[in-house]
């Protein structure tokens, strides 16, 4: 079974998947601790079965990780009915207020100066980073733009999101998660100020949506409030960094695909769905059964776990033509990249949008681009991503 620490693995997984998913749908992976889905049928079945939930366990000791623990356990991501009904109807009512429609005009012109900068490093006879340049600063700028994030407070956003999802990988050593657990607390302080000034002096913004519904009955509380802009950011952040990274790289090892999009803008929408499925920027997500549970003839237990692998069901042959060649037309496009089921990532439409922009942007201005030297890659494998990606034209 594969080592989610070993470099070459993190390299490149799909060859493992391919073979675990011959040998079978669902196996027990003792170093991860629970049973993984490898299929597109057991993985989406993991995500979608009303007999396993994300049913939040504190990282302990509890007095350890407070702030951790508080942004989970009040998150709707790890909710299950009656409260993330609830969560989510409040969120997608936010959203439903035009939030994406408004960023909009602003993704794509925060997109186009980005690129312009990277377009200037390149013109002075230097290569540019795609991931300082764009992937990481678009995301992040955007996900401000949608909380109301004050300008001069943004550069704190990053570091605290990097630093607190680390905890989501396995086998982290104790001075990381003492890292993480300072990084919530500090995120927690600054978002009860922040609801605290939206309450005050409210804005066309998330965080005052967000605010103003906890005076409902239905509302949020305080530290529903706190978890729901955490996540936001958190969630919309690092996925969508890494579909931009992992898939402008591809597309730079595939010439032929970039030249497609240069020939034929239109395919932007499908290549995102593309991008997303080809190198998953989430590869693991964990489910636990709330009853006895069959998936693929494997049983868990109920209060066991268990885990959908979304990139070896992204590359699964049973349900994509040739799952390794990148394909940006491929349509119909069933990947599980942004979940399944009650859980399916509420911030999905902004992050198409984001992804959809930097691309437009990228062949509006830099439709030569090329690769400069290898990426540096993340040495994680739950949120896979790059550091760097350096690139030319």
């Amino acid at each position: 079974m594969f080592d989610p620490r070993d470099p070459d693995f993190l390299a490149d997984p799909y060859p493992e998947f391919a073979r675990l998913r011959v040998a079978g749908e669902v196996h027990q992976h003792d170093g991860l601790g629970l049973p993984i889905a490898v299929s597109h049928n057991a993985a989406s079945a993991v995500l979608r079965h009303r007999g396993l939930g994300r049913i939040w366990t504190d990282a302990t000791p509890a007095e350890r990780f407070v702030s951790f623990n508080l942004l989970h356990r009040n998150s709707l991501l790890e909710s299950e009915p009656p409260a993330h009904t609830r969560l989510r109807r409040t969120i997608s009512a936010a959203f439903a207020r035009g939030h994406v429609a408004r960023l909009r005009p602003t993704v794509e012109r925060l997109a186009e100066a980005m690129v312009a900068e990277i377009a200037a490093v390149i013109a002075d006879g230097r290569p540019a980073d795609l991931l300082e340049h764009l992937a990481q600063p678009l995301p992040v700028a955007v996900i401000a733009e949608l909380l109301g994030v004050p300008e001069a407070d943004r550069p704190k956003l990053v570091p605290w999101s990097n630093t607190i999802v680390k905890m989501y990988e396995y086998g982290l050593p104790a001075a990381q998660q003492d890292a993480a657990e300072r990084a919530a607390a500090e995120f927690v302080a600054y978002l009860r100020e922040l609801a605290d000034d939206r309450r005050r002096n409210p804005g066309d913004d998330m965080v005052t949506d967000l605010v103003a519904a906890s005076g409902t009955e239905d509302g949020l509380s305080a530290d529903e409030v706190v978890a729901t802009a955490v996540l936001l950011l958190m969630a919309g952040h690092e996925a969508t960094v890494n579909v931009i990274g992992n898939g402008v790289w591809a597309l730079l090892r595939n010439p032929g695909q970039w030249q497609r999009l240069r020939d034929d803008p239109g395919l932007v929408e499908t290549a995102v769905e593309e991008l997303i499925r080809y190198d998953s920027p989430l590869q693991l997500f964990e489910r636990t059964a709330t009853e006895d549970v069959d998936i693929a003839g494997f049983r868990v237990a109920r209060g066991e776990k268990i885990a959908a692998l979304l990139g070896a069901a992204a590359h699964d042959p049973a349900v994509f033509d040739a799952p390794e060649t990148l394909d940006v037309g491929r349509s119909p496009n069933p990947h599980l990249g942004f979940g399944g089921g009650i859980h399916y990532c509420v911030g999905a439409p902004l992050a198409r949008v984001e992804i959809a922009a930097a691309l437009r942007a990228l062949l509006a201005q830099l439709p030569r681009l090329c690769l400069a030297g290898e990426p540096q890659r993340r040495p994680e494998f739950v949120i896979r991503g790059l550091r760097t990606l350096p690139v030319s034209a």
